[in-house]
């Protein structure tokens, strides 16, 4: 099970240093996907309002065609759209699934978001069904949160 905290106390240091989201989202991918070894792509989605979609804004995994994802297509886009996170143990009885990788069995959505503005979201992908355990999505929201504190500093 991955263990958010010494991630979030790292995060926090590079805010404290002066470091911006993009920094932080980079450690954030490359730490999660190296914690678990069911986590077999990670990537953060950013939401593009303007153009009523998300767009990859970096992972470590596979190479993805899905570069832009319409908000309301997909496991990534139906969680901006019903402003939900999205815990699919099969992808296969994901009606508007976007497959990126043959062998992903499960995927993970977690919403990047200060109160009701969602700035983006952390996706993950497994090889093994039904991967994703209550205690992930928590700590995976925890790296969330953590992520909103700076998107939204930025923003003020």
């Amino acid at each position: 099970m991955f263990d958010a905290n010494e991630l979030i106390k790292d995060l926090q240091e590079m805010r404290d240093n002066g470091h911006l989201s993009d920094a932080l989202m980079r450690r954030a991918v490359r730490t999660i996907a190296a914690s678990d070894d069911r986590f077999d792509w990670v990537g953060v989605y950013m939401l593009d309002e303007a153009q009523n979609d998300v767009w990859l804004h970096n992972y470590v995994g596979w190479p993805t065609e899905h570069a832009r994802i319409p908000v309301g297509q997909g496991v990534c886009g139906t969680a901006v759209a019903e402003k939900v996170n999205q815990n699919v143990p099969d992808v296969t009885e994901f009606a508007d699934y976007l497959m990126c990788s043959p062998d992903t069995k499960s995927e993970l959505m977690v919403l990047i978001r200060a109160g009701d503005d969602i700035f983006g979201e952390i996706g993950i992908d497994s090889d093994q069904q039904a991967a994703f355990s209550n205690e992930d999505i928590d700590a995976i929201q925890a790296v969330a949160d953590k992520l909103a504190e700076q998107l939204a500093a930025e923003r003020r």
